[in-house]
This record gives structure tokens, C-alpha cells and sequence, in this order.
């Protein structure tokens, strides 16, 4: 099999740091995602938010699933996003299970495999500042952009780049 290198957004960033030690992935993409350490779970991560930190509009659990308030959406998770884009991201958001919360990384891959993070400097859910911890944490090669959660859609350029730059 071919090499391969994992991109991740936001809450996905936990699921590439368990699955990148399959030793066909040579590396870790970042995109304004967790990257949780060994023992650390996505509610370890943000159970203690940092004073002033903005506080994402996640919904009480519907049947043991999560959704963002799609009056709020727009702001929190797409704020540099065209707003009939932006509203209908948040009419068709897919519900994540509360259970996903709880699950803990075991070895992180990037203790042992190069990394990259793609921070974004306007982000209403994973505040910048601990997008910086995690980072550097990682030992990753870190760029910034100015730019809410949804830089995907407001910026794919500067998220192409940085994926063809890692390749």
C-alpha cells in the first residue's frame, strides 16, 4: 500500500491521532481540530474553558446526539462564510454522538509521526489559543489563517495548500 497522510477538521482531529499509527500513514493534517494527547478525550479537552473563551451553541443531547443551534450556527462555526452558505450548513449539520465525547486516545500518533495544524486565528468553537496548545504540543508545523471554524468553505485555497505542501 501507499503512503498515506490523514487530514482532519475539528473533532475528527481525535479520531487521526489514534488511527495515524496504522503504519501506512506517514502524517497528521490538522485542520482546526483536537488533537488530544494519551488518556485525554474531546470532553477532557473541554471541560475547563479558558476565561472569556467563547462558548460553542451546542444543543442538550436528542437521543444521545449533539447538534449546534442553527439560529446560532452562522456565528459560532461560520462566521466568514456567505450566509446562505452558512445557514445551510446549519440545516444539514449531522448529529455526533455524546458517546464520541468520552472516547479516550490511547498513543497519539503524533508523538511519532510529523504533524502539521492549520489554525484558525476567529475560531468560535476551538478557541485559537488552544488550537496553539495542542500545536505545539504535537510538535506540529504550524500555519495560521484568519478565519472561523469553517475554513474548509470560507478558505479552501489556504486548506489545499497546506495539504499539497504536506504531500
Amino acid at each position: 500500500m501507499k503512503p498515506v497522510i490523514l487530514v482532519s477538521h475539528s473533532y475528527r482531529g481525535a479520531v487521526i491521532t489514534e488511527a495515524g499509527n496504522d503504519s501506512n500513514v506517514v502524517g497528521l493534517v490538522n485542520i482546526a481540530a483536537f488533537a488530544p494527547d494519551a488518556g485525554e478525550s474531546i470532553a477532557s479537552l473541554i471541560a475547563n474553558p479558558a476565561p472569556g473563551a467563547p462558548e460553542p451553541p451546542i444543543l442538550p443531547p436528542q437521543n444521545g446526539f449533539l447538534t449546534l443551534d442553527k439560529a446560532k450556527f452562522p456565528a459560532s462555526f461560520a462566521a466568514d462564510v456567505d450566509s446562505d452558505k452558512a445557514a445551510f450548513m446549519a440545516d444539514s449539520q449531522v448529529p455526533w454522538g455524546v458517546e464520541a465525547l468520552n472516547g479516550t486516545v490511547s498513543a497519539p500518533a503524533w508523538k511519532t509521526k510529523p504533524s502539521w495544524y492549520l489554525n484558525t486565528t476567529d475560531d468560535k468553537m476551538i478557541p485559537s489559543d488552544a488550537q496553539r496548545f495542542m500545536a505545539k504540543r504535537a510538535g506540529s508545523n504550524v500555519v495560521e489563517a484568519k478565519s472561523s471554524h469553517s475554513i474548509y468553505v470560507s478558505q479552501p485555497e489556504a486548506v489545499a495548500k497546506l495539504v499539497e505542501n504536506t504531500a
